[in-house]
């Protein structure tokens, strides 16, 4: 539910995760502390703290006759909230270079025909969205690079600029593993020791530094749009 009051709009920060102490629930209050500080009032959505079904079901399939369909109220519900938002931001583990089933289901479900897409001009236009995305690959592993492009044109390209959203940015956040481990220009699998201590300190101080940065990107980037 919305927690404060700014004068920026509201900020809809969704978490994927299915345990509140993960460093992606962390990662997610971050950001939503900085949006709140920018003015934003927080509509804050735990697609598994509510109890979000993300299958698809029949009463929320999409009908192609009918872009004026009823769906589910539970789906009207969160496309209410997906309306009174202004900017979206959907914290996540990066699972198989993709997002968690929860939040393909919340997009599959929601972000429905007739509502997101099917119209010549979206109900979600001009809308912003930052995706932030957690992986265990460390910064230097090749497949980052990979990751990045495969995110970008799936959530950025093939949904929220599909969906008419104005600005769509991915803030990949590489190394959120205590063992960090990567894949070499061989294949090999290379798995470090486990992070302790004022280290591991250190590493979270830098993970919530990179966090940041990218929301302070993607306000300056909306305050150049304004």
């Amino acid at each position: 539910m919305p927690q404060h009051t700014g004068d920026a709009g509201t900020a809809l920060v969704v978490v994927a995760h299915h345990r509140s102490d993960s460093l992606t629930a962390h990662t997610a209050r971050r950001a939503a502390a900085r949006l709140e500080a920018a003015g934003y009032r927080i509509d804050l959505l735990d697609l598994h703290a509510e109890g979000f079904d993300p299958r698809m079901n029949v009463e929320d399939q999409p009908d192609w006759g009918n872009r004026e369909k009823r769906y589910s109220e539970e789906t009207h519900a969160h496309m209410r909230r997906i309306l009174d938002a202004d900017v979206i931001v959907a914290v996540f583990p990066v699972y198989w270079q993709s997002v968690p089933a929860v939040l393909k289901g919340w997009i599959d479900r929601v972000w429905n025909y007739g509502f997101a897409y099917g119209r010549s001009k979206p109900r979600l236009a001009g809308k912003r969205i930052l995706w932030l995305g957690l992986a265990g690959a460390t910064a230097d592993d090749p497949i980052a690079q990979g990751m990045q492009s495969v995110l970008e044109a799936t959530l950025s390209e093939g949904i929220a600029l599909y969906c008419g959203f104005s600005r769509s940015t991915v803030g990949l956040l590489l190394d959120a593993e205590e063992r960090p481990q990567r894949v070499d220009a061989e294949g090999n699998l290379l798995v470090g020791d486990a992070v302790t201590g004022a280290e591991r300190e250190a590493q979270y101080a830098d993970f919530d530094r990179r966090t940041l940065e990218f929301v302070e990107k993607f306000l300056a980037d909306e305050s150049l749009v304004a």
